[in-house]
């Protein structure tokens, strides 16, 4: 049965069920995705595995969302066409990263759909859900209610006026589609009229108690502070039922007598995409699903988004307790968002970097990536991923600090004892205190691994290579081998218990780097290998004699060009968006050529400029027309300089009626147009027709 235990003490577990939010199969997985979710999901079930705990870290492709029928019909394809393309692209992708899921499934599968219907249909006998005839938003046009994504609007709370129906992807609030201010059809763009229809509703203010003993007062302590207060404000302003059915077509069907047109809301399928993913995971390995989803011995954690905080920590939990049978989440550590060179990661907008296309550039650099998510992991605040930090984390940390230890320490392993790891003689003050701090190291990273603290946890490992540097570079061996030989070996024997650490202590975050690591080291017979725990019990992790391999490379220098090409691809497809959402004005009213005959045009020269006062785009002009010299005001500021515009010839419309712009009477109109990237440039007088040409003698241009 559900319980909570706020007061008495957590028992130890050695049973892990590991979930990471089920993506989307609209569309690729993005370094907001992994820096969210994946990269910190996989850090914890890798340090979990190696410390001996029995481990299900399961995720899967999300198929039964709004965002793929929207998808599909502007593709012109059927949902399960999206669906079967990305899910395959997400999982792929996954695999080459290095994400090492226990099972990835998908919400399409059969064992999906009959978990989930069984899961509505217990809730349903226990008389669980309220069933309510409401008002929805619907869309006569397009003969279909407005659930969720096909619906936007103003939110309610922030005034984003691009909220979605369901929720507002600026502030993070959920919300139903008929809360927001002004709300239009995704699909038609018309505003959407009520229409009466039947749901039904899980009454989260039925176990509102429940979750303030569960949450406020049993996880107040050890919830990170972003996800506590999330939560606490969405009970704090009271809850209210929600539904769990939806008017689509697409989706897993309500399994109910009068649930005939309707399917499962997708947040209330979704989650328990989990459990059936799980249980698709033991009959494949044999093994009993239940203990990992209803043994109190086994810690349940979710890795989230931000986004999908009120989901994990509210709903799901009250479903789970409305089914009764179930473990609570112990812990669910959403990270918040991460930007891009400065702005908001958007899918629609290709305003990302797509992990396939990182894959095909980056072929060798998987824990490049990782790494420089890690250290810049938005685990308390938004943060911001450039591609300039990118490469000073490669090229300064790991090339510089990481790579160059292990490099140094196997090549002169090589160059003076032929690869043989020599025998020590006496330790001195400094050896001892070194290998004591390599003993020190699993419990200094495992305690910021088991408060989700990942960034400082990769920066303690990163720790352990710079005590390397440090001490060769205090005890200069390179030196002491002309004079010194035993001594030369007792320092290259520490160094390399530095090496067989690092080997172990950097799989959860560096693990293609600790396989190469372990082949260098030749770590591959059985009693080699260390567990995490042996490093701080074994008292010799390499012994002396084994023989290792040759030096290469554990990491390589990113070059500035590289780099730039990101920048430029960033850039493309900044402005290709541009493009593509550039609103076209239509074409105004029809003139005769007698309207056309009345305007003056005539080839100014710019003679003075300045930028008026308190007014971000005008810049106040003196322009020779070559009738007169007059003022002009033109709205060019944020295109042009005062300065770089003196002297330019311009074409001027002369008889346009004087009108005042902040108190400067302008007296006519320069001529701009755009080109096809969105610039704002001067038409060209050098292009007119001249005056003597045109045989007029009112300065327009006729031909």
């Amino acid at each position: 049965m559900c319980t909570f235990t706020a007061s008495k003490e957590k028992k130890m577990s050695k049973r892990y069920t590991i979930t990471a939010a089920l993506p989307y199969t609209n569309g690729p997985i993005h370094i907001g995705h992994l820096a969210g979710v994946y990269v910190p999901a996989d850090i914890y079930a890798r340090y979990k595995r190696l410390t001996g705990n029995d481990v299900a870290f399961i995720c899967g492709s999300d198929e039964h969302g709004v965002p793929i029928t929207i998808k599909a019909k502007k593709e012109g394809v059927t949902p399960q066409q999206i669906v079967d393309r990305y899910h395959k692209i997400i999982k792929d992708s996954f695999e080459d990263f290095g994400i090492t899921f226990d099972n990835y499934s998908r919400t399409s599968a059969k064992i999906h759909h009959d978990t989930a219907s069984e899961f509505f249909k217990t809730l349903y006998d226990k008389n669980e859900f309220v069933e309510e005839v409401s008002e929805q938003l619907y869309d006569a046009e397009a003969n279909q209610f407005l659930a969720d994504r096909f619906v936007v609007g103003t939110c309610p709370k922030c005034g984003n006026e691009e909220s979605y129906g369901d929720q507002c992807e600026n502030c993070g609030t959920s919300h139903n589609a008929t809360d927001l201010i002004n709300p239009k059809s995704a699909i038609t763009g018309n505003v959407p009229t009520l229409k009466e229809t039947k749901h039904w509703f899980l009454p989260l203010n039925k176990h509102e108690q429940f979750l303030k003993d569960w949450i406020l007062e049993g996880h107040k302590k050890d919830w990170k502070p972003n996800v506590y207060g999330q939560v606490k404000s969405w009970i704090d302003d009271g809850l209210r039922p929600r539904a769990v059915t939806r008017d689509l077509d697409w989706g897993i069907p309500v399994p109910v007598p009068g649930g005939e047109g309707k399917v499962l809301y997708v947040w209330f399928d979704a989650p328990i995409g989990y459990i059936s993913a799980t249980k698709e995971w033991a009959a494949r390995e044999g093994k009993d699903w239940e203990p990992y989803w209803k043994d109190e011995d086994t810690k349940l954690v979710h890795f989230i988004g931000k986004d999908n905080i009120v989901f994990h920590c509210i709903i799901f939990p009250a479903m789970l307790k409305a089914e009764g049978s179930y473990i609570l989440p112990d812990n669910v550590p959403a990270n918040e968002f991460l930007n891009l060179e400065g702005n908001k990661l958007s899918t629609s907008k290709n305003w990302a970097v797509w992990l396939p296309e990182y894959l095909q550039d980056f072929p060798d650099k998987q824990d490049v990536l990782r790494y420089a998510l890690t250290a810049n992991a938005p685990e308390t605040k938004d943060n911001d991923f450039t591609w300039k930090d990118f490469q000073a984390r490669n090229n300064n940390e790991l090339v510089a600090i990481f790579g160059n230890f292990i490099n140094r320490v196997v090549v002169l392993t090589n160059k003076y004892y032929n690869g043989v790891i020599p025998t020590p003689s006496d330790f001195s003050t400094i050896d001892e205190e070194t290998l004591a701090a390599i003993k020190a190291y699993p419990s200094v990273i495992e305690s910021s691994i088991e408060r989700y603290r990942f960034r400082e946890a990769s920066q303690e490992l990163m720790n352990l290579a710079r005590l390397g540097n440090k001490y060769l570079a205090d005890e200069e061996p390179w030196k002491l081998v002309k004079t010194d030989g035993d001594r030369t070996k007792t320092i290259m024997f520490v160094a390399l218990q530095i090496a067989s650490a690092l080997a172990t202590l950097s799989e959860p975050f560096l693990p293609f780097t600790s396989t190469k690591l372990k082949n260098i080291l030749n770590l591959s017979s059985e009693e080699l290998q260390t567990s995490w725990s042996e490093i701080t019990s074994k008292e010799i992790l390499l012994p002396a004699n084994h023989t290792i391999g040759k030096g290469e490379l554990l990491f390589s220098k990113i070059e500035d060009s590289e780099i730039q090409a990101q920048l430029d691809k960033l850039e493309a497809s900044k402005k290709a968006n541009e493009a593509a959402n550039k609103v076209v004005e239509p074409q105004k009213d029809t003139i005769t050529f007698d309207d056309f005959t009345k305007l003056d045009l005539r080839v100014g020269t710019i003679l003075e400029a300045e930028k008026m006062p308190k007014a971000k785009k005008l810049l106040v002009l003196k322009v020779d027309t070559g009738i007169d010299v007059r003022t002009i005001v033109s709205g060019i500021a944020e295109s042009f300089t005062a300065e770089e515009v003196v002297g330019k010839k311009v074409t001027v419309l002369v008889n346009l009626a004087p009108r005042a712009l902040r108190g400067v009477e302008s007296e006519g109109m320069i001529l701009m147009t755009e080109t096809p990237e969105g610039k704002l440039v001067f038409v060209n007088p050098d292009t007119m027709v001249s005056e003597s040409e045109a045989g007029v003698s009112n300065g327009t241009s006729i031909s």
